[in-house]
């Protein structure tokens, strides 16, 4: 988790961070609003992060809504918000969101640009949902990185942006303390895996119930996937083979001895598997495991042989070669890291 100094300039006693029991100093998400946005966009930071849920073992952030632009802001629905904080929210914030952007041909304000400069050379989390990675890659921050965007502007912002490293195909890029997802639900995966990786699973699985969603979607799950929900999904084989699969991680799982317990040619399984899921049986299973560790090592006293073993990696070398591909960290070290958080 990125974690900020505090400004040398003092904010206005109005944006002073609120103090946990102890003096420890609460996490300050700001999200970036404007005028003509879109209320569901501003709606999921803001309900991931901005509401109450301490009766769950949620921590309480100082969330902040703040605007480059003064007065009322309309929104594409119709209605007006009135936002309280400025730029000058950011200077100490320690997540800052840009959950969409009104035009991607429309230059964003200068100052906002700044500010977010400023917030990342001081080492602030940043996150662009939807457009706001166009916000992100004209601030030059997503230069020479890997950034995602929604898949329908993708063609215009690599046509704008050729340093980024544009991944058109994913839900989402964590690229350390600088992340991007793609267009609408996307970013609700993405502010949870933000909340997963300050909080843990068991945090983020707990938000992820009351908004009864997915708890976690890997980012490198595709975008578009051209049947999300096999019809008779109750019935279908296929789904209870990926509740099986879940179940049953430790088993050696290949690709023909899925399609057989399916009762399916290995062709039609491939295509059927693709259809439902938006990725390759390797790719989805080696996901599966890396999330089963992950939940072990956040939430269990099991050696790292023992996850490896629990989550189907056959040794510790095998899941830490994975772990240090997909998270370019050590199952030790996110461990620790969580356990600490």
């Amino acid at each position: 988790m990125a974690t900020s100094a505090a400004s040398a300039a003092s904010p206005p006693a109005a944006a002073k961070p609120a103090a946990k029991p102890g003096g420890q100093r609460t996490h300050i998400v700001a999200v970036i609003a404007f005028d003509r946005i879109s209320p569901f966009h501003l709606s999921v930071p803001c309900v991931v992060f901005g509401e109450d849920r301490s009766g769950g073992g949620v921590p309480g952030f100082d969330f902040r809504v703040c605007a480059a632009e003064t007065g009322p802001l309309t929104t594409t629905a119709g209605f007006s918000i009135a936002v309280t904080h400025g730029l000058e929210a950011l200077a100490e914030a320690d997540t800052i969101i840009v959950p969409s952007w009104r035009d991607p041909a429309e230059a964003p304000p200068a100052a906002l640009l700044d500010a977010l400069r400023a917030a990342h050379a001081r080492g602030a989390q940043l996150v662009g949902l939807c457009l706001g990675a166009f916000v992100l890659a004209a601030a030059g921050i997503l230069d020479d990185r890997p950034a995602s965007t929604h898949w329908a502007w993708a063609d215009d912002f690599a046509r704008r942006y050729p340093r980024v490293r544009l991944d058109r195909d994913v839900l989402y890029v964590d690229d350390g303390n600088v992340l991007t997802s793609a267009g609408t639900a996307a970013g609700l995966d993405c502010c949870l895996h933000v909340l997963r990786k300050m909080c843990g699973a068991e945090v983020a699985n707990f938000v992820a119930r009351r908004l009864v969603v997915s708890p976690h979607r890997q980012g490198g799950q595709a975008q578009y996937i051209q049947q999300p929900v096999p019809p008779n999904v109750r019935e279908d084989r296929l789904s209870g083979l990926l509740d099986w699969v879940c179940g049953n991680l430790d088993a050696p799982h290949t690709l023909d001895s899925l399609a057989a317990r399916a009762l399916m040619s290995r062709r039609t399984f491939t295509r059927r598997f693709r259809l439902a899921t938006g990725t390759t049986v390797g790719a989805w299973l080696l996901a599966q495991r890396l999330t089963r560790a992950q939940q072990l090592l956040e939430s269990s006293d099991e050696s790292v042989e023992a996850i490896a073993g629990i989550a189907g990696f056959g040794s510790a070398a095998s899941l830490r070669q994975h772990f240090a591909e997909a998270f370019r960290t050590s199952p030790s070290a996110w461990r620790r890291e969580f356990r600490g958080a």
